[in-house]
């Protein structure tokens, strides 16, 4: 295999074209992480160019020791440092809305279970009989005929 840990290349695709890197760990047949002038991240080995050098560096080296083997070879990179950690700042949290908590809905027999009392019970005996108290006397023939030609007085 032409690419093994420490060989020298030259990245030719890609957003880090033309810039030189070293390889760190082979992944598998087609993929192998790089690091140097480029970022640090598995690459394509087709998306390389091997060059004659070959540094030593152990697997996984850190980006501190690939930038002091490279500089020994005369090839100029920025050293990267990792990121901090952000501080998350304190503030007060949005207390969300409580929604009121809704009842399972019912069938469509169980409602009408709920409004219509058996038949017999008491309960519809009872009903029936207030309906019947709450009844208006029915107006006669007459009284509604000459209700209807007076004009309403206000």
């Amino acid at each position: 295999m032409i690419f093994e840990i420490g060989r020298i290349a030259v990245k030719i695709a890609g957003r880090d074209a033309g810039k030189k890197c070293v390889v760190i760990d082979i992944l598998d047949n087609n993929l192998v992480l790089i690091d140097g002038q480029t970022r640090r991240r598995k690459c394509s080995i087709v998306h390389l160019e091997p060059l004659d050098k070959v540094i030593k560096i152990k697997k996984n080296a850190s980006n501190k020791d690939v930038v002091s083997a490279l500089k020994k070879e005369g090839i100029e990179c920025k050293e990267k440092a990792a990121k901090e950690k952000k501080e998350k700042s304190e503030r007060p949290k949005k207390q969300k809305k409580k929604k009121p908590e809704k009842e399972p809905k019912k069938s469509k027999a169980a409602k009408k279970k709920e409004k219509e009392p058996k038949k017999g019970s008491e309960e519809k005996k009872a009903a029936k009989k207030d309906t019947k108290d709450k009844k208006e006397p029915k107006k006669s023939k007459e009284k509604k005929a000459e209700t209807k030609g007076k004009p309403a007085s206000n």
